[in-house]
């Protein structure tokens, strides 16, 4: 019994061999279960990454589409009176927000003060990304332009009918030959407006021009014959884009709003963030050259003949326009290690 004894006591425990073999094969299970977690983790990482920057991709490209699809609604039907190439003046409260008094902000610092009135134009600056200017409209009377007839007093317009009109509406005041054309907007009510044989519209409102003392002798000299009255939409209704489009120092692509900025000496009000991610945009033009109503080459906006300043001077070359081609890079914020570090 007592050799029995002794036997069992020397039995208890573990001995230093087996315990350092247990620790081995511990730590081999623990950098196993270990290696699968990060792997897993980083995988979940990429593909969410992914996922997003597709997300953000193809919304960016939806938003694109449908403004583009609308450029030149409202005044597409004028080219000829005027409208295309001229130089858009603005007013919103009172104050003279066409052409600008201050450089707009990055990413469009490099924008002319002057713009002039364009379905689409482009601009290629010398570093960063490529700028669109969108403008288009969809007011209900179906972009027709309207000629005016004889002037009358300040404040008013004189048309052959106002079906269709309705009161907020912002039209186009152009005249052919003229370098100059003004946004002005109806305070008439929509009433008067309906009602046949109502040929009289009265001018007022945020977006009217002859309540600035900067504009009222502009749309005074376009006041009469010869002039046109495109109707354009209202604005906040979201029937009126007059927009810039590029690629901020925060990789987001941004649009800002011609009509609402408030303040020149800041734009923030006035820029909207619309999807992140983008790194650079890149557009073309598709050009019809010889005017059979069909896409004949692709250009780029620093061609020459393309450029940015020959294009907002030269209406035919504006409405050969019938095609833009658009290339956005994205980026994720996951880092992926490249694949020769892990196998080197």
């Amino acid at each position: 019994m007592k050799r029995n004894r002794s036997y069992a006591l020397r039995q208890r425990g573990l001995t230093l061999v087996e315990l350092l073999v247990a620790m081995a094969i511990s730590l081999i299970v623990t950098l196993a279960v270990t290696s699968v977690i990060i792997v897993g983790e980083s995988q979940k990482r990429a593909t969410s990454a992914t996922n997003e920057m597709n997300q953000s991709g193809n919304y960016a490209a939806y938003v694109l589409d449908r403004a583009i699809r609308s450029a030149g609604s409202g005044f597409t039907q004028s080219w000829n009176y005027g409208a295309f190439g001229c130089i858009l003046n603005a007013a919103r409260g009172g104050t003279k927000i066409l052409p600008r008094a201050n450089a707009f902000d990055a990413p469009f610092a490099d924008m002319p003060k002057s713009l002039r009135v364009a379905p689409v134009l482009l601009h290629r600056p010398a570093t960063g990304s490529d700028v669109l200017l969108i403008m288009g409209g969809n007011a209900a009377t179906g972009d027709i332009g309207r000629p005016l007839r004889t002037s009358v007093g300040a404040g008013e317009l004189l048309l052959d009918n106002t079906i269709g009109l309705e009161n907020g509406d912002i039209a186009l005041l152009s005249r052919s030959g003229t370098d100059d054309c003004v946004l002005e907007q109806i305070s008439s009510s929509t009433a008067d407006l309906k009602t046949a044989g109502h040929e009289r519209v009265s001018l007022g409102g945020t977006f009217s021009a002859s309540a600035s003392a900067d504009m009222s002798s502009l749309t005074t000299a376009l006041n009469g014959p010869d002039s046109y009255l495109s109707p354009l939409g209202r604005a906040g209704s979201g029937n009126l884009a007059m927009q810039l489009w590029g690629v901020n120092d925060k990789r987001a692509l941004v649009n800002y709003d011609l009509l609402q900025s408030t303040d020149q000496t800041s734009d923030t009000a006035a820029m909207q963030a619309i999807a992140d991610g983008v790194v650079e945009m890149r557009a073309l033009y598709g050009i019809d050259a010889n005017d059979d109503g069909k896409l004949d080459t692709w250009v780029a906006p620093d061609s020459s003949g393309y450029e940015l300043a020959t294009m907002m001077a030269s209406a035919d070359k504006l409405r050969r326009v019938v095609a833009i081609r658009i290339a956005l890079l994205l980026r994720s914020n996951d880092y992926t290690r490249p694949k020769e570090l892990d196998d080197g």
